[in-house]
């Protein structure tokens, strides 16, 4: 009877009703049935699974991006030239075009039309009454790092109002880029090139939650990019890291330094920031042509500066959030580490066009705004993009005002809207610094525009200060700034006047695809990262033998006599320990009740550090590995079972398993944080 009663309890309704999944499982020892057997030991077989590794034709890295995307590959026989995808039809004046915005339009009946400026003229020019009905979609990366609960179900709303579902977008998307990617690389292998050909990188903040990177995995798997079964044809890149791969590579003439130093050459610092922003525009102009980049195989000048243990922070500033790692070299071969957790915030540039937005209800009132979204979703596409080109205008000493072209349906439907004109209301309006030019357009003075990015530049000026102020940061050598919006002048000279005397900072010359490169480069040697910071605690639940005055008396659960606490949170690794990329953390356990023959592990992870018990706030159920001995009575078992546990951390995707030491069975589970 005493195997049912453990193997009973396992299917039991705490299986079927999640509510009592935190609730202390003293009740019935099917969960916690475990106990540790030994003083835990780590074992690094970093190096031992790297052997079978599988061979690629290509490497193609996807920089999925709030809100641009573009992908680069580079064959792996010349990995010295990089090649950034073809130019796309469209485009918009006065915003280059290497990338293609994020935008993704659906037929009415949610199946895929069009992406990027093809999707953007398209619903541009349909009707008004009929777009109503299309589900056009853009900056919806965003919702992986806003959402807090995210699961496979979580919903996206389109311009219209309509929900679809996220992953189904995020699949769409990684789907198109596949077909683009493969359709260039066949039409210049004058062959089909396959999918099984090619590694795939997709890049991701570094602060978004294991979630969400998960949610890209999926997304790739519902795209046909790679498999579950195949998983290590994927890899999940973090933006700071290949942005920080390509850093190394750069020569003197293909960066910009926005030196502090005293007048060079008769000039000051500032005429020479931008004497050498002009410079290197001009350069990057002439380069735009050519879409392949070589990548010297030497390491950089400045990298060459470096020595073991220095340590440098990329600031990856993007359409959406804004990432900032610090890493340190590790010689002889350069590899890096990362010395502290990546940390950052919503602070991209889509924080001036919210701003802009916050203008424009100011003046015309928030209920036109809101009202001209809805019903004329295409013009206020345009009107963005009007100011999105006149956003990359701004300057920290222009003194020429900028002017924004206001759609015709914007004025028409202001009149139809309010009963008087848009002149009319910028007159009345208490904002001096916008005016109502002539020709039709909303004319802004330098300081209004600069105004638009304070709020987001003084975020990420305080965000770098608290980092600097962390004594693992105290000795920087070099800040790189890149992303998109690290092109900005005026985030440039924040981030000169605040540290410029701290350490010297970099702007690599076509920042906008430092990361994109930084991937392919990666891809084609994955081992260049070694040693991550883990971003949670994680460990499984057991039961230990009840010590009185040490542990809470409501955890007592006794049992065949014997004095059992439940719910002991055992760690595997800490938030914030070091680990190196492949390394296993081993733990034997034993059942609690040796007859026990269906062994549940249930696997947890929390933010903090801190952690004793499973019930503690914060704790969260990622994963559980369910090993089935039944039918392994006739192997002569030892008294004490042992039960090994493995954890193995890898790119972005952690890997557990369960060994019945006395029979070799096993049971692996991934680590999964959407469907708990």
């Amino acid at each position: 009877m005493a195997d049912k009663e453990a193997g009973g309890s396992d299917t039991g309704p705490r299986e079927t009703a999640p509510t009592s999944a935190y609730s202390s499982p003293a009740r019935s020892l099917g969960d916690t049935g475990i106990t540790p057997l030994s003083p835990s030991h780590v074992v690094n077989d970093a190096d031992s699974n790297v052997s079978e590794q599988q061979t690629f034709l290509v490497v193609v890295a996807i920089d999925f991006g709030t809100t641009s995307s573009g992908y680069a590959y580079s064959f792996t026989k010349e990995p010295e030239c990089i090649h950034v995808m073809r130019r796309w039809e469209g485009g918009d004046p006065g915003v280059s075009n290497q990338k293609t915005p994020t935008t993704i339009l659906l037929t009415p009946e949610r199946k895929f039309h069009s992406f990027g400026y093809a999707a953007r003229d398209f619903y541009h020019d349909l009707d008004p009454n009929e777009a109503k009905q299309w589900l056009y979609l853009e900056k919806f990366k965003m919702k992986l790092h806003t959402t807090g609960d995210l699961t496979m179900d979580t919903d996206l709303t389109a311009a219209n109002g309509k929900n679809v579902k996220a992953l189904e977008i995020f699949a769409y998307a990684l789907q198109y880029f596949k077909e683009q990617a493969l359709k260039e690389l066949s039409d210049q292998a004058g062959s089909d090139f396959e999918n099984s050909d090619v590694r795939w990188v997709i890049t991701v903040p570094a602060i978004w939650k294991q979630p969400a990177k998960q949610f890209m995995r999926q997304a790739a798997y519902q795209a046909g990019l790679a498999s579950p079964e195949n998983s290590e044809q994927l890899i999940i890149a973090l933006e700071p890291e290949a942005a920080s791969i390509y850093c190394r590579k750069l020569r003197l003439h293909q960066m910009i330094e926005l030196s502090s130093k005293a007048a060079v050459n008769g000039y000051s610092s500032s005429d020479s920031v931008g004497a050498g922003f002009a410079q290197a525009k001009e350069h990057v102009r002439r380069n735009r042509q050519s879409r392949t980049f070589l990548v010297e195989n030497v390491i950089g000048e400045i990298w060459s500066e470096l020595e073991e243990g220095d340590k440098y922070v990329v600031v990856d500033s993007g359409g959406g959030t804004v990432d900032l790692t610090v890493h340190q070299i590790r010689l002889p071969e350069g590899h890096l580490k990362e010395l502290y957790k990546a940390t950052g915030g919503p602070y991209g540039s889509l924080g001036v066009d919210y701003e802009f937005e916050k203008l424009l209800c100011k003046i015309f009132g928030e209920d036109f705004i809101e009202q001209f979204k809805i019903k004329r979703p295409a013009a206020w596409v345009d009107l963005m993009i009007a100011f999105e080109s006149r956003k990359r205008a701004a300057a920290p000493d222009r003194t020429n005002p900028l002017n924004i072209t206001l759609p015709f349906s914007f004025i028409d439907y202001y009149k139809k809207f309010r009963g008087h004109s848009v002149e009319h209301a910028l007159r009345k309006s208490n904002v001096d610094f916008v005016k109502w030019s002539s020709q039709g357009m909303l004319r802004m003075s330098p300081d209004a525009m600069n105004a638009l990015f304070k709020p987001t530049i003084d975020s990420i000026i305080e965000h770098l200060r608290d980092l600097f102020q962390k004594p693992e940061v105290s000795t920087v050598k070099f800040l790189f700034l890149v992303g998109g919006f690290a092109e900005a002048p005026l985030l440039q000279q924040a981030v000169q006047a605040a540290f410029g005397d701290k350490c010297r900072i970099i702007v690599p010359q076509d920042v906008g695809l430092t990361i994109l490169k930084g991937a392919v480069l990666f891809g084609l040697d994955p081992a260049v990262i070694k040693v991550r910071r883990s971003p949670l605690t994680y460990g499984v639940g057991v039961l230990n033998r009840y010590v009185e005055g040490k542990h809470p008396p409501e955890k007592l659960l006794v049992k065949d006599g014997t004095r059992w606490c439940t719910d002991v949170f055992d760690k595997f690794i800490s938030a914030d320990q070091s680990v190196a990329l492949g390394e296993l953390v081993k733990r034997s356990y034993t059942p609690a009740k040796p007859s026990q023959l269906v062994i549940i592990i249930n696997i947890y992870s929390s933010e903090h550090d801190d952690v004793s018990f499973i019930t503690d706030p914060g704790v969260k159920k990622c994963g559980t590995l369910r090993l089935d001995l039944t039918g392994t009575s006739g192997t002569a078992v030892p008294p004490r079972r042992e039960i090994q546990t493995l954890m193995q951390f890898g790119d972005t995707e952690i890997k557990a398993t369960a060994i019945d030491i006395a029979t070799s069975k096993s049971v692996k589970v991934g680590i999964d944080f959407l469907n708990y």
